[in-house]
């Protein structure tokens, strides 16, 4: 793609993203959102393949219906209270429309089977966009709102997200589709602790993007998009690949990395509000997604591939890993002993 053009999509994006973001009235939220749907489209489809083409026309439809549910939860609630202030969402059947909207703009369940055939059509920076920055402004508008939004609701829906996300991804051999499954269980973490404690939300959607954008990264550096290919890859550049395994384990939410410190302050909110049972299940429908992740990282780095096909090992690169790709990766990893500082600042 053209550089100029590339350049006024991605400042496209980070402007619709501003305007949702810092937007009070509901015509110019909606407005933020469709400059960032627009915007994203060329980026899906630029690679011209038929499963580039489908997976752009599957995304406009599915956050077209979504915009057009945003902005009828918005006009029923300025009909019922004349107001069109995004924190007065007061009206009980706006909140329920804004929900299902909002859910479709996510790809939370059951709205999500978009979501996986989009991130397998696009490629791989895309796809870091659309699991990152595209999730932030419907994630603005659910804490903006959360103070009138259904909590038993917003319970189900993390809870089946949770349960979909990790049962779906188990048998995938497509490592956008498994990335897009953590997505959709990661959402539903999200989603659960909104209505008690939306900071906590915000905390856990910046750890998951910063963790998701350090394996997008990582896999475009290494040339990765199956579990096959992915099994010799190792031999690229084997730093890389060991600093990949950390991060795959650290989004699983294993203690000693960051990715454990949002599942553990979510679990401790959602038990002082007396939702034991919701933590209780929330944690075991986890581990089906911890089986995938402990997957790729087996192929990541433990294991040449178990049956008799002559893979060919690929040159060792003497490409330096970027500083960007070092930093993220990091942070992903270390963040946990000063989970303190981060409370402070949240």
């Amino acid at each position: 793609m053209n550089p100029q053009a590339n350049l006024i999509f991605i400042i496209s994006l980070l402007l619709g993203t501003t305007i949702t973001i810092s937007s009070n009235h509901w015509i110019m939220a909606w407005t933020g959102l469709e400059i960032n749907t627009l915007a994203i489209l060329p980026l899906i489809s630029k690679s011209h393949h038929p499963r580039a083409i489908e997976a752009a026309t599957k995304y406009f439809l599915t956050q077209s219906a979504a915009s057009a549910l945003v902005l009828f939860s918005s006009m029923t609630n300025a009909w019922h209270t004349g107001q069109w202030d995004i924190t007065q969402l007061t009206h009980p059947t706006s909140s329920l429309i804004l929900t299902s909207a909002i859910a479709m703009k996510l790809g939370l369940v059951p709205f999500h089977f978009w979501f996986p055939e989009v991130l397998q059509g696009s490629p791989l920076t895309t796809g870091l966009l659309l699991s990152t920055i595209m999730k932030l402004p419907p994630i603005a508008l659910l804490y903006m709102t959360s103070h009138s939004l259904n909590p038993t609701l917003l319970t189900t829906l993390a809870i089946l997200s949770t349960a979909l996300g990790g049962w779906m991804g188990l048998n995938q051999t497509q490592i956008r589709k498994v990335l897009a499954f953590s997505s959709i269980s990661h959402l539903g973490w999200m989603a659960i602790i909104i209505v008690y404690n939306p900071k906590l939300t915000l905390l856990n959607f910046y750890l998951y993007a910063m963790m998701t954008a350090t394996i997008f990264l990582t896999l475009n550096t290494i040339k990765v998009l199956k579990l096959s290919t992915l099994m010799t890859a190792w031999t690229k550049i084997p730093s890389l690949n060991a600093m990949l395994l950390l991060t795959l384990l650290s989004l699983a939410g294993l203690p000693p990395l960051t990715g454990f410190l949002p599942k553990w302050l979510i679990i401790q909110e959602l038990t002082k509000q007396d939702m034991a049972p919701a933590a209780t299940l929330i944690s075991l429908l986890s581990l089906l997604s911890l089986f995938f992740y402990l997957r790729l990282a087996y192929c990541t780095t433990i294991t040449l591939p178990p049956h008799t096909t002559n893979h060919m090992k690929q040159w060792r690169t003497n490409k330096s890993t970027s500083t960007m790709i070092a930093i993220l990766t990091t942070m992903s990893i270390m963040l946990l002993p000063i989970s303190p500082m981060i409370l402070t600042i949240v």
